[in-house]
């Protein structure tokens, strides 16, 4: 079986130009050719492309990725190995990325009137205006920002130090079913889970079930919100997560 240059890149989402240019600078020949000339690749070409387009993607130029893969010592499966490998790395340095930008889009709902001495006072050595640039570049345009913005406006220290005071009352509660052998599905957590929900939607922006449940997910998948929220017990993190997910599954189903 073998394909024309046209059918290879409706395959690979590729243009054809790109495979008469890799075919031109050796990278990828195709391995037999029509009566009339015309390029036709096999089941060999088309693998060897899938290891190029996997490499352009991780950003190694062209002559490179043609040394790696002619290199005779390499057994073909190392390439997918070591492929796979960067991938991963790449996926989970994308995944920090986004929930630093999301635990920017919360932390932006914070001290907007304050000065630099009464954010300190409020939220100690957290900066809340941290990831400014970036919250703005991805969340500016979304009801939750704006909301968030319009009414933390006019909010005092007074103001944010009574959101504080709930928020530890709260965590308080979170931690009190814990010791209490409490499961995260029991009533009592998701009531808790609920006024939780309740607050952010008081004191910042609409926050539905499904957002809530976000929120809950980048507890645990964002190591600086695990490790400000188990500070007050190990595991709590994890705990109001649950309970986040339960009560919007409660109110959903």
């Amino acid at each position: 079986m073998s394909y024309s240059v046209g059918q290879v890149a409706g395959f690979a989402g590729v243009t054809v130009r790109t495979l008469h240019h890799y075919d031109d600078i050796g990278l990828l020949a195709p391995s037999e050719r029509s009566r009339a000339g015309h390029r036709r690749y096999n089941d060999a070409d088309l693998d060897r492309l899938q290891q190029i387009l996997f490499y352009r993607e991780l950003g190694f130029p062209l002559d490179e990725v043609a040394a790696l893969l002619d290199d005779p010592d390499v057994d073909p499966r190392a390439h997918l190995r070591r492929q796979h490998e960067l991938l991963t790395a790449r996926i989970e340095k994308l995944e920090k990325m986004a929930a630093a930008v999301e635990h920017a889009m919360e932390a932006r709902s914070m001290g907007i009137n304050l000065t630099p001495e009464e954010k300190f006072e409020v939220f100690g050595d957290f900066d809340p205006d941290q990831y400014e640039e970036e919250v703005q570049e991805r969340w500016g345009n979304t009801d939750a920002y704006r909301q968030s913005k319009a009414k933390t406006a006019s909010y005092t220290k007074e103001d944010w130090q009574r959101i504080k005071d709930e928020v530890d009352e709260l965590t308080r509660r979170f931690v009190a079913l814990m010791e209490a052998g409490e499961p995260a599905e029991s009533e009592a957590a998701m009531d808790a889970a609920e006024a939780h929900r309740q607050g952010i939607a008081r004191n910042h922006y609409d926050c539905g079930y499904e957002m809530h449940t976000c929120m809950g997910e980048m507890f645990v998948s964002d190591e600086r919100y695990t490790r400000n929220i188990d500070a007050a017990k190990p595991g709590l993190a994890a705990y109001m997560r649950d309970a986040i997910l339960a009560n919007a599954v409660r109110h959903t189903s």
